[in-house]
């Protein structure tokens, strides 16, 4: 079975994309990157610090999860888009580390440095979940 998700509570998708927030199938729940987007506030700036922005990302996360019926402790991979890596490394990771904190169930995981991101931003994160 597959089931599309798509929630009011996150930030939407931009007008100029059509995505579902996540897709389930087979037990696994691929989340769609999200972007620090204030989902109160959804065309509003978006933050200055890598460490306020991987928090907008992490509540929009949360907020995809839950209503999908998950919880991030059930993440088994994330992807991680920086675009500044050597500059926000560290900062992502001070927030990051809050959330996933299982130290015998971290998520494998992938940070890669890229060009430019959506809106400017200064970081994505997609995540797949898995159920236990």
């Amino acid at each position: 079975m597959t089931r599309y998700i798509k929630t009011d509570t996150a930030a939407p998708p931009p007008r100029t994309a059509r995505y579902s927030h996540a897709v389930e199938a087979n037990g696994f729940l691929f989340v769609t990157g999200q972007l620090p987007i204030d989902p109160d506030n959804p065309e509003g700036p978006l933050p200055s610090s890598i460490e306020e922005q991987t928090e907008l990302v992490f509540r929009n996360l949360s907020l995809i999860v839950e209503a999908s019926g998950y919880a991030l402790s059930d993440t088994v991979f994330a992807r991680i888009y920086l675009s500044h890596f050597e500059r926000d490394y560290a900062g992502l990771n001070s927030i990051y580390h809050r959330y996933l904190t299982d130290e015998n169930a971290l998520p494998a995981r992938t940070t890669v440095g890229v060009a430019r991101l959506g809106r400017d931003a200064l970081v994505e994160i997609d995540l797949t979940l898995a159920r236990r």
